[in-house]
């Protein structure tokens, strides 16, 4: 008896020595070389650590690509508050109980064997606290659980003779971890944005992702496209290795740029056409791409194929940021050159940096177009120059009106962070704006009475060599469908047709200016429309077209039809930075 019973405890203890092999969870802790009461962010920056040392890519030697699944594994786990937290309970992140390392300081579980004479046997299990309460009762403690062989009271083996069956002590570990929990998902941490319940959505509960959009088409058109802010993004596919440690490097970016950028990720599975339309599909691993804007405005995408390094993202980041602040010398400004032909205000940034500040190039691209962007490097406050500005204190901003009127507006500026900065130095400028506004309005009533609107003539086939002949380097043709989209091509080109830097009179006087207006009824002169394109723009009410008669090329703008849109067109055909088109035929108006 007292053999079978021995043989039946060796078996016991194998079985259990083996499930408590298998339950075994990894100490998070451990591979990411953190304390228990590490923060979130001294977690991410070990992974980021971590992974960048066995990076597959980066790490030839055997063994690295397991210990990189081991890393991501391990910040999952951590990144995730709930996971953590059942980890730190458990020794499991899915709340399962098990014999793993996770009692509260570090101590893990273990068994004893103890003889006592004839009363057989027992085993108990547990850390130096105890097995932990898996009950919802107990106020929290933990208890000690055993069982007892055999002894008691000559019967036969039997279930009661354990306190519970076999069965019982197997179910009691069947979801705590066998081999289940370890081979569902081995690459689970490669697995990066994923679909349903994704590691990225779970970490954003905990704050740190929370700054990662999600880009879709409607996003890209509504919230990126010509909306003046800087964009990191990365494009992926779920099944790519390596995404969730793209993701950790953007999201320290993010961090670190807060209010300068903002960063997103684009699933190239499920937004294959919107990968496909900018070019950025993702080939072997995931990319990274800075949206931003060239010197003339235009929007461009930028990809970074250097090292994955935070601090190489980052200045990558910083060198595309927008510069429509134009760089000055205060000493040879001409102050005079304030008053503004476009009828929008100036404003310039007076500090002692060497370059142009960051706060400076996020700003003037978030209001180009509604501002003309300075800035000057200056010493000292005592300088003439400075001093008839009217500023006693750096860095300052001086802004102009409109009609040339000059405003201080801040002094000795003082920032809490780039962020903050963006936000009240906008605040600033959204005032001045709004009071340029006020005399804008003002004069241009005042004009009103005494300068008559000049009037746009329809194209025809007396004044088409006039207005658009080849003696005529770039004509603007208006093409409408409607009496409402007449009306406003109309108004619309006879303001942009009154700005100093693009106007011609539309008459037959010879002049050699720049560039001519017309309008042209796209119902009427279809075949004169079918010379620039097969589908003579049969989808558009209303549309702009840049027409160089001796080069027989043109360019067509279909955006928001505002003067401000229109302007910005007409400079950039000016400018050389919009791409023609050779025409099917010569233009003929019937």
């Amino acid at each position: 008896m007292v053999r079978t019973q021995l043989v039946v405890s060796v078996v016991l203890v194998s079985t259990l020595l083996l499930l408590n092999a298998e339950a075994k969870t990894v100490d998070p802790y451990k591979v990411l070389g953190v304390s228990r009461d590490a923060k979130p962010r001294e977690i991410q920056k070990a992974f980021h650590k971590q992974s960048l040392k066995y990076h597959p890519d980066k790490n030839k030697n055997k063994g690295a690509q397991e210990k990189f699944a081991e890393i991501n594994n391990a910040y999952e786990i951590l990144s995730d508050e709930e996971k953590r937290k059942n980890y730190d309970l458990y020794g499991d992140e899915k709340g399962q109980p098990g014999f793993g390392s996770g009692f509260p300081g570090g101590n893990g579980g273990g068994y004893s064997y103890s003889s006592g004479g004839g009363q057989g046997g027992g085993f108990s299990f547990g850390g130096p606290g105890g097995w932990q309460n898996m009950g919802g009762g107990g106020g929290g403690g933990s208890k000690s659980f055993s069982f007892s062989f055999g002894g008691g009271g000559g019967g036969g083996p039997s279930a009661s003779s354990f306190g519970f069956g076999m069965d019982d002590i197997f179910s009691m570990f069947g979801g705590g971890g066998g081999g289940g929990s370890k081979g569902s998902d081995q690459f689970g941490g490669f697995g990066g944005f994923g679909g349903g319940s994704s590691k990225a959505e779970s970490r954003s509960k905990s704050g740190s992702a929370a700054a990662i959009k999600t880009i879709t088409s409607q996003v890209y058109k509504k919230e990126i496209v010509d909306q003046g802010m800087t964009w990191l993004v990365l494009s992926y596919l779920p099944s790519q290795r390596g995404t969730q440690y793209h993701d950790s490097v953007v999201e320290e970016v993010a961090e670190s740029l807060q209010g300068a950028l903002k960063v997103g990720r684009i699933n190239c599975e499920t937004e294959s056409s919107l990968c496909k339309q900018l070019g950025v599909a993702p080939r072997r691993a995931p990319r990274l791409f800075v949206y931003s804007y060239t010197s003339s405005g235009k929007p461009t995408l930028a990809e970074y194929t250097e090292e994955l390094v935070t601090k190489k993202v980052k200045s990558f980041c910083q060198e595309h940021l927008p510069r429509f602040s134009k760089r000055v010398d205060l000493n040879t400004f001409d102050v005079s050159s304030a008053v503004s032909s476009q009828g929008i205000p100036k404003v310039m940034l007076l500090s002692t940096k060497k370059d142009t500040p960051v706060i400076w190039r996020v700003l003037s691209g978030l209001y180009n177009g509604r501002f003309v962007f300075y800035n000057t490097e200056v010493q000292d406050t005592s300088d003439p120059k400075v001093k008839s500005l009217g500023v006693d204190a750096f860095p300052a901003i001086v802004g102009w009106l409109s009609n040339g009127e000059k405003q201080v507006l801040k002094t000795g500026i003082t920032v809490k962070n780039l962020k903050s900065a963006v936000q009240e130095i906008g605040k600033l400028l959204e005032a001045f704006e709004k009071k340029n506004k006020k005399v804008s309005s003002n004069s241009q009533s005042g004009k009103a009475q005494s300068e008559p609107v000049e009037k746009i003539h329809l194209l025809s086939r007396t004044n088409f060599d006039s207005v658009c002949g080849e003696n005529v380097p770039v004509c603007i043709i208006g093409a409408f469908r409607s009496s409402q989209g007449k009306e406003k091509l109309h108004s619309v080109l006879s303001a942009v047709s009154q700005k100093s830097l693009s106007r011609r009179q539309a008459s037959g006087t010879g002049s050699q200016d720049t560039v001519s207006y017309s309008l042209v009824d796209a119902a009427k002169q279809s075949s004169f429309l079918s010379s620039y394109d097969k589908s003579e723009f049969k989808t558009s009410d209303k549309l702009l077209i840049a027409y160089k008669p001796k080069r027989g090329k043109f360019a067509t703008f279909k955006g928001d039809m505002t003067m401000e849109e229109a302007e910005k067109f007409v400079a950039a055909v000016l400018n050389g930075d919009v791409q023609f088109t050779k025409t099917r035929q010569k233009p003929q108006i019937k």
